[in-house]
Order: structure tokens, then C-alpha cells, then sequence
């Protein structure tokens, strides 16, 4: 490639801090560093580029929901790629990548100081929009993802804007291919896999990642990530973790976010009245092990009850 090298960043921040807060930065932080993003390019798209210094990051401080952050998006040659990470099943994800992209083609339009408003057709690189799944529910190794998928279909019209989103299955066993081709991406799904297997052998997660952590530095995978970085390592996973069984436990029972803050609130209401959990949760019908989580996150709060600082603990 004979384009000229730029780094780019639009949040005034490196590529890994603005995703150290990621649920899912693990992946993140393993290809934090411009050699392996360029190495997952060249698996992703066959090709065998050399010098990291070609590629041109653009990195994104939020994205669509608060929590989220823009995982990876780099340009190479003619084509601008995002890459996201979940660890979740998430439907509206070309909803997300439609408006990741056009957030990442405003800064390149003005990097690049193009005239839209002119005579002259502007060039813009090709977009590609992937995600990597490593969630536990069953997924192919490839499937599409539509934008349109979303819309009301209206007899006689069609939707003048689409946008696709392909998910890769990169639990370990599946796109052996692709693994092949990115070690560090079979690395890291040989690292999250064995956390699963110390997990199914009856371990805690805290036990489960540390063993995992030593299994992987003695078999020579992310040996350097993991000697340099152990213990960030162990709290991201740690975190992702904790988040995964609070966002199952909310999908399980039914409730969405105004659900779960409306329950703190009823809840609130009645531990003014010096109530006790298993009395509270007789009264609203509920679970009271959901009730117990809520009142010992209320604990920290003080007699005020703030429904929103309840809610932020209970997410933590």
C-alpha cells in the first residue's frame, strides 16, 4: 500500500483507554497493540500486510448505550472495518454498527477535509462491519445480522439505508480457519475457554481465572499480556462476569431497566418504614433474593434511598 500513515483519535485518548471500561475489554486489551489488530485484518480478509504502521485507528469515546464502547475500527487500503466484541446475544447490533460507521466516516471526512457540498463525487472506503461472539448461547460460525430486519414492512416501500452486521462464532472450536490464520485470536478463545472448563470442574470464577491465568503463561498463550497485565486481567473478567449474571438475572425475570428502577422504587418506599426484605418481598410478590440484592445495594446509599445510585450498584 503506498497510503500515507496517520493515527487518529477522536476522543483525544489512546486505543486502549478508551476501552478499558468495556464489559467486554479483555479482547480489547489483547489487541491493543497495532501488529495484532493488523494480524486480525489479514486473517479476516486474506491478505498479508506487513507494516502496522499502515493502518489509521479511529477510536471512538461512547457509542449507542451507556456501558458501550466501539471495540476496534481501523482503516487499511480502501476498506474501513469495525470490529465489536459480545459476550451476549444483542439483536440491534446493525442498528449500533449503522450509526458506529457514520460516526467514524464524520471524522473521516474531517481528517480528510472533504467537500460534501460540492460538484466532485467523494470516495469513501468500503465498510465492514463484524462482530465477535463468544457468548455461551449456541451460535453458527457465521451469520448475518440486517438493519432492515427491524423495520415495518410497508407494502410498495423499501428502506432507503441498510446495514449488515456479520456475527463469527469465536468460542474455541469453532472458525478453526480464522484461528488459524489469528493466534492471538485463538489465544484468547483457548483463554476464555479454559476459564469454562475450571468453572464446569466446580471451581469459583475468581479460582477459575487465576488457574486459567497459570495454565495459559505455562502453555506460552497471551503469555505476555497475561504476565504484564495479571491482575487487570483477572478484575475485567471478573467484572464482565458479574455484569453477564445481573444482565441473565434481569432477562430471566422479564424486567427491563424502567421495570428493575420501578421496583427499587417500591422497594425504597418501604424500607423507610423500617420494613425487612422478606416482608418487602411478600408485599410486591417478588423474589426475595432479588429483594435482598436491592436492599443491601440500598445500604451504601443512606436514608435517602437514591433509586438511580441503587440501580448503578446493582449493575456493579
Amino acid at each position: 500500500m503506498n497510503q500515507t500513515t496517520k493515527q487518529v483519535n477522536t476522543a483525544n485518548q489512546s486505543f486502549y483507554h478508551v476501552n478499558r471500561e468495556h464489559k467486554d475489554a479483555v479482547f480489547c486489551l489483547a489487541f491493543q497493540d497495532a501488529e495484532d489488530q493488523l494480524s486480525l485484518y489479514n486473517a479476516m480478509n486474506d491478505t498479508s500486510y506487513e507494516d502496522p504502521d499502515e493502518l489509521i485507528v479511529y477510536t471512538l469515546k461512547d457509542a449507542v448505550y451507556i456501558g458501550i464502547k466501539n471495540d476496534m475500527s481501523f482503516l487499511v487500503g480502501e476498506m474501513l472495518n469495525l470490529y465489536e466484541h459480545q459476550s451476549t446475544r444483542n439483536p440491534n447490533m446493525p442498528m449500533r454498527g449503522l450509526l458506529y460507521l457514520a460516526r467514524n466516516f464524520e471524522s473521516y471526512i474531517a481528517q480528510n477535509h472533504l467537500n460534501m457540498y460540492g460538484r466532485t463525487l467523494q470516495k469513501f472506503p468500503l465498510p465492514q462491519y463484524y462482530i465477535f461472539y463468544n457468548g455461551t448461547e449456541d451460535e453458527p460460525d457465521r451469520r448475518e445480522m440486517k438493519l432492515t430486519d427491524a423495520f415495518p414492512e410497508i407494502e410498495g416501500k423499501t428502506s432507503c439505508v441498510e446495514c449488515t452486521a456479520t456475527l463469527l462464532n469465536i468460542n474455541y472450536g469453532h472458525n478453526a480457519e480464522l484461528m488459524e490464520k489469528c493466534r492471538k485470536l485463538k489465544e484468547y478463545a483457548l483463554f476464555i475457554q479454559c476459564i469454562r472448563d475450571y468453572q464446569k470442574k466446580g471451581l469459583g470464577m475468581e479460582e477459575a481465572v487465576e488457574s486459567a491465568i497459570d495454565d495459559c503463561i505455562r502453555d506460552d498463550i497471551l503469555r505476555k499480556l497475561l504476565e504484564k497485565c495479571r491482575g487487570e486481567v483477572r478484575d475485567m473478567v471478573l467484572s464482565t462476569f458479574n455484569r453477564e449474571i445481573y444482565e441473565r438475572d434481569l432477562r430471566e425475570e422479564g424486567r427491563g431497566e424502567g421495570e428493575t428502577l420501578k421496583l427499587i422504587s417500591q422497594v425504597c418506599k418501604k424500607l423507610r418504614k423500617s420494613k425487612k426484605p422478606e416482608v418487602i418481598a411478600d408485599e410486591l410478590e417478588e423474589d426475595v433474593s432479588m429483594i435482598n440484592r436491592i436492599c443491601e445495594a440500598a445500604e451504601d446509599c443512606g436514608e435517602e434511598y437514591s433509586t438511580e445510585q441503587i440501580f448503578k450498584k446493582l449493575k456493579r
